[in-house]
């Protein structure tokens, strides 16, 4: 997630898991009641959707944990809620959250490793407090490692928001030096059983403003992602995609439209594995949506850039 100042959130509201699962397991997610159709819903009120600021979408592998963020005292604290076959839970902290730190984006790698990120040091020699990206594995009986952090992606900026291909290729936003703007986002190719080091996916993507929160389809054919201030925006920030070309190349992001964008702040994208729901957050709530209507959103915006040409 984009960090925000503190009088920014309080005009406005403020990965994603994209990985190959069998059919069966693709069809284990047991999505609440009232499911939206056409038009955007809160997600789980009273459980995700709260009072409160609430962010970020994360499915667990099973399909029997949900995983999201609240703003809370000033920092960012991680939720889950699980499905004990009835209902979904009253949302808990993750054995791994440290709530003395800022910790949210949760995202979960193919392998069912969790990512998310952290104002936590790195050791004791580590005194810049920013967002680093972190990791844990899973154990027997809902338990997980020790966190780790992903030294090979993070820098003395910020990085946020993990997305994944199905080739486990890392897609995340940072605020390094040596972008076109405020923040970039960026990509770690895996290869070898190791990441590469972070590239720019460049100005068809990254404006001189924030650009942040990706979201990276299976295939790695589109991109999703939250864009703060353009001059064809409706808000404070909006979703935007892009495709890739015939020569694999990224094209210039397009707005993905009223249907998503507002006058306040879009962004956390997330799409189910299954691809069934799209799922975002804009004032103050996680919402969700069928599938269906942003590939077609897609594919209208696209036919009339073409069009445009």
């Amino acid at each position: 997630m984009k960090v925000i100042n503190t009088k920014i959130l309080s005009s406005f509201a403020l990965v994603v898991i994209i990985s190959s699962c069998s059919n069966s397991s693709m069809n284990s997610i047991r999505y609440p009641f009232p499911q939206p159709v056409s038009m955007p819903l809160p997600f789980m009120p009273g459980i995700v959707s709260s009072s409160g600021l609430d962010f970020n979408s994360a499915f667990s592998p099973d399909g029997k944990s949900f995983y999201f963020g609240r703003s809370e005292n000033g920092k960012w604290i991680m939720y889950v809620t699980t499905f004990d076959g009835e209902n979904w839970t009253k949302p808990v902290h993750p054995s791994f959250n440290d709530t003395a730190y800022s910790e949210a984006d949760p995202a979960f790698a193919p392998d069912g490793t969790l990512y998310y990120i952290s104002t936590k040091s790195r050791n004791s020699a580590d005194t810049i407090k920013d967002y680093d990206i972190w990791f844990v594995k899973p154990l027997a009986g809902n338990q997980w490692t020790v966190p780790e952090n992903m030294s090979v992606v993070n820098s003395d900026s910020n990085e946020l928001y993990i997305s994944f291909a199905a080739n486990d290729n890392l897609y995340f936003s940072s605020s390094r030096q040596g972008g076109f703007g405020q923040d970039d986002i960026y990509v770690c190719k895996y290869a070898g059983g190791k990441y590469s080091a972070p590239q720019n996916l460049g100005v068809a993507i990254n404006s001189p403003g924030s650009d942040h929160d990706p979201l990276i389809s299976k295939d790695e054919d589109f991109l999703v992602f939250s864009s703060v201030d353009r001059k064809d925006g409706y808000g404070q920030a909006d979703l935007y995609f892009s495709r890739k070309n015939q020569q694999n190349r990224w094209l210039p992001s397009v707005n993905l439209g009223e249907k998503f964008n507002t006058p306040t702040y879009e962004y956390c994208s997330y799409l189910s594995r299954d691809n069934q729901y799209f799922f975002y957050s804009t004032n103050s709530d996680v919402k969700w949506i069928k599938a269906k209507y942003l590939f077609e959103e897609m594919k209208k915006k696209t036919k009339s850039k073409k069009k445009q040409q």
